[in-house]
């Protein structure tokens, strides 16, 4: 059974956004000026990061920064994809140690629409503010679907303010042999 119109219409709009987005803060040369970005025909050569092997790869949210308030997650998703089926993202930040601590949490918006404005009415809460301590909490990517994902602390305000937002559409693999 195929995907009903809609639904095409909400990946292509997502997969057109995240373009968006991510492209916003690019300076433009003058020898780039007439290719707006979308020529890149070494965009894979550019890209290339530990997703590039045969298997399922562990892959830290944010690098070295973690998960963190102010950091610009939608960029860094966007530099350090593509994601692939079966991969691991793994959210760490330090759990809370007193009231003077701002705590980080992990949601899943259900639907495009929730996750631009933040609204966590119908997102999921995947992981609480003690379970990025140690090894981090992990999410595995096992449905070729957008997932949309944003810290879910102070009804939305790291999420809007705090940039700690991003999507991420897996990939299926290369057959390699």
């Amino acid at each position: 059974m195929g995907l009903k119109q809609a639904q095409v219409l909400i990946l292509l709009l997502t997969a057109a956004s995240m373009v968006a987005v991510g492209m916003a803060d690019k300076k433009i040369s003058a020898t780039q000026r007439w290719n707006f970005g979308f020529n890149y025909t070494d965009w894979f050569a550019k890209h290339q990061n530990n997703n590039t092997g045969s298997g399922p790869n562990r892959i830290i949210v944010g690098g070295s920064a973690k998960w963190q308030f102010g950091f610009n997650y939608t960029n860094w998703a966007m530099k350090n994809g593509p994601f692939y089926l079966n991969d691991t993202l793994v959210f760490k930040y330090d759990p809370p140690v007193d009231n003077s601590s701002h705590p980080h949490s992990v949601y899943l918006f259900t639907n495009f629409w929730s996750f631009l404005n933040c609204d966590l009415t119908r997102a999921r809460q995947l992981a609480d503010p003690t379970q990025g301590g140690g090894e981090g909490f992990e999410f595995l990517l096992k449905r070729w679907q957008p997932y949309f994902f944003a810290c879910g602390e102070s009804n939305g305000v790291h999420c809007n303010q705090g940039l700690m937002k991003f999507a991420v559409m897996p990939l299926f693999r290369r057959w390699h042999g």
